[in-house]
């Protein structure tokens, strides 16, 4: 399902950075919510999990490879690299969901090597579900108290919205993600 293409009608597509950004909400586990960046989304996918290549060697969240419209795309438990538990510990789910994040070239602190051909960075986050669509303005986003943040998740964090119903939901830097990922 394409992120925006899956959207209702009545949505408006278009980013206004006065009154916000778009932000996918996703769910990790039971009392975690995270939000990733509507802009760095492409497409949310329901992959088999026979179809997803383990490679030996990486780190424990790197669940493998996955053939994407011709490309392989690198799967990542998103919430097992963000300290929580991970999926193959967690009851049989033949069926992951993913989103599938790229890297956002107008932030220049990704240092992606565009003549070396990088500018193509993309990978499969697999959450446990995908909720909405949130509007949220980045001003809003509240720096949580240091002793809040676990160290897995400091390096990706932008900040925490308070939303008005009480509800907290992490943000996420997309391109922190993608420069997680081991270089081959």
């Amino acid at each position: 399902m394409s992120i925006r293409s899956g959207l209702p009608p009545s949505v408006n597509h278009t980013v206004n950075p006065q009154t916000g950004e778009q932000f996918l909400r996703c769910c990790l586990a039971p009392d975690a919510l995270v939000m990733l960046p509507v802009a760095q989304l492409t497409e949310v996918l329901r992959i088999p999990i026979e179809q997803i290549t383990p490679i030996p060697h990486l780190p424990a969240w790197v669940m493998g490879v996955y053939n994407w419209r011709g490309e392989v795309l690198w799967m990542i438990d998103l919430g097992h690299l963000l300290g929580f538990e991970p999926w193959h510990q967690r009851s049989v789910n033949l069926l992951y969901t993913a989103a599938v994040l790229h890297a956002d070239f107008s932030d220049q602190r990704l240092g992606v090597n565009h003549e070396l051909g990088e500018d193509r960075q993309m990978l499969g986050l697999v959450v446990t579900q995908v909720q909405e669509i949130e509007w949220c303005d980045p001003g809003q986003l509240q720096s949580p108290p240091p002793s809040a943040v676990t160290p897995e998740l400091a390096p990706f964090l932008r900040g925490y919205w308070l939303k008005p119903t009480g509800e907290v939901l992490a943000s996420l830097n997309g391109n922190a993600l993608l420069a997680a990922m081991p270089k081959a």
